[in-house]
């Protein structure tokens, strides 16, 4: 025989074989893994995006919150006056009450407008207070929360569809457009302007057409040609919204009682709040079921049995305009 021909031969089919199989065993393995990071890169994106949309969701709300009554230098809501052009009919308010939005008592008791609550509301609470709300567009049994303020600064410009508080720290006048055309009192100098925003928190049913199902974080705002109220939402995924509410009964600047369902006569001594969010991932995990219970406030308990991923958020902040009035007795 040969010795070169012998030393020139091939792989058996056994050999064939064995290093056929070690080559898939090799590729299913690093195919396994990259499937596995891939998976686990995906659901930490979801989940990250999730807690940045709440912890959003919970900063707004809670500087809002802590905003209401906040009516620059007229530490007094009560002694708003309101500009005789301001009419511009249904805002808003409870069915039948023209210019409900600016205004900041209420008719007949005096009682602030600067923050009102809606306990667990569903569509039809909601749309009987305030009549920009559409039909099924609120999450049942969620809180909603109105808050009227100003801005924390003096407006340096003004536009035609805006509206603005003039004040001297004495009087005021609540406008909108550029200037009060006939103002019921003179706002004599020195004075400045401040940007009116009252918002409406609520948690609407879909994110960006109805029947998405993806329950998001609104607010009804004032702005746009008018102005009117329109719809702006900030945080998708946010299934839950409940606030409680610290009333000070004593009239020593502290809570004393936590309501979730505080009277418009109660929230004129409400000092503090607690706000709490359920946010949810808006994209399944195929791998997971969540089975957990949440609990929040006094919302029935929440047991999803699906396949979203769920954090619970909260905070606490001191609503100091209202506080301040407290304290003086107002």
């Amino acid at each position: 025989m040969n010795p070169q021909k012998k030393l020139q031969a091939g792989f058996s089919v056994v050999e064939l074989m064995i290093a056929m199989l070690l080559s898939m065993a090799l590729a299913g393995g690093i195919i396994s893994v990259f499937v596995n990071n891939s998976y686990s890169f995906q659901q930490d994106e979801n989940i990250g995006r999730m807690q940045d949309d709440a912890r959003h969701a919970l900063r707004e709300v809670a500087f809002d919150l802590s905003m209401a009554g906040h009516y620059a230098d007229l530490h007094v809501p009560s002694t708003v006056s309101y500009d005789g052009d301001l009419t511009i009919g249904q805002d808003c308010g409870p069915t039948g009450e023209a210019n409900w939005m600016y205004r900041a008592t209420e008719a007949g008791t005096g009682n602030s407008l600067s923050l009102i609550a809606i306990d667990n509301a569903t569509n039809s609470s909601v749309s009987a207070a305030h009549s920009c709300f559409v039909g099924g567009e609120l999450q049942d049994g969620t809180d909603v929360v109105s808050i009227k303020r100003v801005a924390g600064a003096e407006a340096t410009s003004l536009s035609v569809n805006g509206a603005y508080l003039r004040t001297n720290g004495t009087v005021g006048v609540l406008f909108s457009g550029v200037a009060p055309t006939a103002p019921p009192v003179a706002v004599a100098l020195p004075r400045a302007d401040w940007a009116f925003r009252p918002r409406i928190y609520y948690i609407r049913q879909f994110a960006n057409t109805p029947g998405d199902n993806i329950p998001t974080l609104c607010r009804k705002v004032l702005g746009g040609a008018g102005p009117s109220m329109t719809t702006e939402c900030l945080a998708t995924g946010i299934e839950n919204l409940q606030i409680e509410y610290g009333v000070d009964t004593s009239q020593n600047g502290q809570p004393n009682v936590w309501l979730s369902n505080p009277s418009l006569a109660q929230m004129q001594s409400v000092v503090s709040a607690r706000i709490f969010l359920i946010a949810r991932t808006t994209e399944i995990d195929t791998r997971y079921t969540n089975t957990k219970t949440y609990s929040i406030s006094n919302a029935p308990d929440l047991v999803p049995n699906d396949s979203f991923h769920r954090r619970v958020f909260s905070t606490s902040v001191s609503i100091q305009n209202i506080r301040t009035m407290n304290m003086m007795g107002f």
